[in-house]
Parts: C-alpha cells; structure tokens; sequence
C-alpha cells in the first residue's frame, strides 16, 4: 500500500525532529521488553498475516473505542459528537501504524516517529495533524498506557486466521505484544517532566 495518500504520515519525512530519546536508551528499553532478534522475525511473520486483516482489525479496535464514550470524546468535535472525517483519517495511519509496527527497522527514523505519534497525544500536537477543532486537546497518560491491552488481546484471532500452529500464533503475538509496549514507553516520553522519563 502507498502511504502518499495516508494524509499527515510523516514517519521518514525530512525535518522530522529528532527524538530525544538516545540510542543507548532505546536499547535499554528493547532489552526490558525482551524485544529478540527472533521477536522481530515472528513481528514480520505477523505483518505478512495482518496485511489482509488490517481492515478487520481497525473495524474490531474502532467498535471498541466506539463503544466506550470516554475513548470516542477523543475523537469529537468541540459539539462533542465523533467527528467522522478525524475518525477516517486517524484509520489510514492507524492501519499503517499496524504495517509499520510488523516492519520496523529501529532505526533513528523510526525513533523520531515515535516521538511525533507521542507529541501528538499530548497537548503539544492533538488536533494540529488533521486540523480538528475539538475540546479534546490531549489523551491522558492513562488512557496509552491502558489501551496496550485491548490493541494486544485482540489481534491473536487476526493472527490465527491463516492457519499457522498455535505455537507461531502465539509467538507472533507474544512479539506484537513487546513491540506494542515499546512503543508505548516511547510516546511517553513526551508526557514525562524533564529529567523523568
């Protein structure tokens, strides 16, 4: 899939700031999640399954979001109604989001959009991306950290549905799960005063 009509995917884009998070950190980070070279082959594995299950899944994730008004104001207008255009936008870099966390390199690219995805929780960036007037200036903390379940538990029947032996399933799942919390612990970063992420 091209990404050049996934509106505000900036993941590669030249003048993208640098993380603040240093090399040495990141690998900090991947060695507590036990993020292994053969993790990252079981995340490609998965990304190979999930390409055809993208849409499935995003439909499974936006029923839950939708069917939580607490999670669903986050994506309203300042009318308090879901804004629908914001919501179909979100989806295009939520299913890349997907692609990418099955392909990631680790690189300083990678690193630095995972800052922006972080600062664009957070009051420094919410609404900028799509233009959003909103009274949803921010996501809390809590609300990041709480969805790694829902985004983790779900997927194990996307990955499941290719017909690969329980034994892979749950290694591909086991290698979202880490890669999803390491992502996790990277957006927030920007929530964190200085001097304590």
């Amino acid at each position: 899939m091209s990404t050049a009509n996934i509106a505000g995917y900036d993941y590669r884009a030249a003048g993208l700031p640098e993380s603040p998070v240093s090399r040495e950190e990141f690998e900090l980070l991947e060695k507590t999640v036990l993020l292994s070279a053969e993790d990252k082959r079981y995340l490609k594995q998965a990304g190979e399954v999930l390409e055809t299950e993208i849409e499935d899944v995003l439909d499974a994730w936006y029923g839950f979001v939708a069917s939580h008004p607490h999670l669903l104001f986050y994506f309203s207008g300042e009318d308090g109604r879901p804004n629908p255009d914001y919501l179909a936008a979100v989806r295009k870099r939520f299913g890349q989001w997907i692609r990418d966390t099955c392909r990631a390199e680790y690189d300083q690219d990678w690193l630095n959009y995972q800052q922006e995805i972080g600062l664009r929780h957070t009051s420094a960036r919410k609404n900028r991306t799509d233009g959003v007037v909103s009274k949803a200036n921010h996501i809390p903390l809590r609300y990041m950290i709480a969805f790694i379940y829902p985004i983790t538990a779900t997927m194990k029947p996307f990955l499941a549905r290719r017909g690969h032996a329980a034994g892979e399933v749950e290694r591909m799942h086991q290698a979202w799960f880490k890669a999803v919390v390491l992502q996790v612990a990277l957006w927030a970063q920007p929530y964190a005063r200085e001097g304590a992420f």
